[in-house]
């Protein structure tokens, strides 16, 4: 019973960076960390597909987090990662890598440091946002990765950039 109480007090989140900004995920979506190694490219996919890795015979698409938060690209760097997520959705367990300029810590946080993100002033869309927390004298930005890795979502942009890059056949 004590334990129960414990986990309701304080859950664990792997925190990373992108860009300036502190993000963190929820543990129970993070499968694992790899360091940046080589990606295959995929042409015809939006920009923020990076590319695909094997995974142990799996193919995971590689999701540049700049790139969805409308930051730009991730430059590859020396402590760039790739943190493989797990997402669920309709039933079906989607692999998805997450590019992160960095990745920093498993911390707990604590359920009272836990804010609800203002309505503006943030760097990305609303909807990636579960809740901010204090931590450290700063705020780390919590992420909705359902909404941040959408496959559907990505799905849409990448026949988006499909049908944008077939030329019309009719003068």
């Amino acid at each position: 019973m004590i334990r129960q109480q414990k986990d309701d007090q304080q859950r664990q989140y792997l925190t990373f960076r992108v860009g300036n900004e502190m993000y963190a995920v929820a543990t129970r979506y993070v499968r694992e960390i790899l360091e940046f190694d080589q990606i295959t490219h995929v042409p015809m996919m939006p920009s923020l597909v990076r590319g695909v890795i094997n995974l142990r015979g799996a193919v995971v698409p590689i999701i540049d987090l700049a790139e969805r938060f409308g930051q730009g690209k991730i430059a590859v760097g020396v402590r760039t990662c790739i943190v493989i997520i797990e997402i669920i959705d309709d039933d079906e367990t989607h692999l998805l890598g997450a590019l992160v300029d960095a990745v920093s810590a498993v911390t707990e946080i604590e359920v009272t440091s836990l804010r609800q993100a203002p309505a503006f002033g943030n760097r990305i869309r609303g909807e990636f946002i579960e809740d901010m927390a204090r931590f450290d004298d700063h705020f780390i930005t919590l992420l909705r990765m359902e909404q941040v890795l959408s496959v559907n979502e990505l799905a849409a942009l990448a026949g988006q950039q499909r049908s944008v890059s077939i030329p019309s056949s009719h003068h």
